[in-house]
């Protein structure tokens, strides 16, 4: 049996390594789009319902689907972490140390886009959404 892993795990690691560090990111930028966006061009607009849903609720929704995904990503992070702690008999260890490194960089990278995410998301929800 080889200790070489196949095309298709080195594919599926190698995505979700990505998924692992860019997630957070990527739903942050999603988040401030989605969240603010809506707000402010809703409120430019004189209303406070986009069709017939509540803006509140559309910025609910914009605040924990970005939320989730980078909860994934966090998760995503720490399975690859744990992965990479004993690396495989024969394996050259550079590209593993270099994706545990990785891993540690995503995981609090993704605690951070999270905090940043959710504390944005308590001051777009407890704040009125239209001011003036």
């Amino acid at each position: 049996m080889s200790t070489h892993p196949g095309p298709r795990a080195r594919l599926t690691g190698g995505l979700l390594l990505w998924y692992a560090v860019l997630g957070g990111a990527v739903a942050w930028a999603v988040h401030l789009l989605a969240g603010w966006g809506v707000d402010e061009l809703t409120c430019a607009g004189g209303r406070e319902h986009i069709g017939t849903v509540p803006l509140r609720a559309v910025i609910a929704v914009a605040v924990v689907l970005p939320a989730l995904a980078t909860i994934g990503a966090l998760l995503a992070a720490t399975l690859v972490w744990r992965r990479t702690a004993h690396p495989p008999e024969g394996m050259d260890d550079r590209p593993v140390g270099r994706s545990r490194m990785l891993a540690v960089v995503a995981i609090w990278s993704n605690l951070l886009f999270l905090t940043i995410i959710v504390l944005g998301g308590v001051a777009l929800l407890l704040l009125p959404p239209c001011l003036s």
